[in-house]
């Protein structure tokens, strides 16, 4: 995502996947200037290598973190940002009902979902 919510690229997993082990992945080859999440994503592996690259990482601590890192409360109100584009993706019935059979053709769905959302 970028800063105004939009898509900036899509990885499709299977559903059983994790979510948070393709957070690097997605960030190859991006130079951003923070990183918002949520807890989801606060891994030792996510946090050190944002914070080697030089990147403030906006992402609220676990509970069960034995030392509690400081984060931008003001900057992480605007992962409501992503939350409003995974809804309107889900305003596309056909991703929200998974009706395509292979991941090929339901991931090309998307990328043109993401397409139209660009173009509003």
């Amino acid at each position: 995502m970028d800063a105004l919510g939009n898509p900036l690229r899509i990885h499709l997993t299977p559903g059983q996947w994790a979510d948070s082990p393709q957070a690097l992945a997605l960030l190859t080859d991006f130079s951003p200037l923070a990183v918002v999440a949520d807890k989801a994503y606060d891994t030792n592996n996510i946090v050190q290598a944002l914070d080697k690259q030089g990147v403030q990482v906006v992402i609220p601590p676990k509970a069960n973190r034995l030392e509690q890192r400081a984060y931008d409360e003001n900057l992480y109100q605007d992962r409501n940002k992503i939350e409003r584009f995974f809804n309107l993706l889900k305003g596309y019935r056909r991703i929200a009902t998974r009706y395509d059979k292979t991941a090929a053709s339901f991931l090309a769905f998307i990328h043109l979902a993401c397409a139209l959302i660009w173009l509003r």
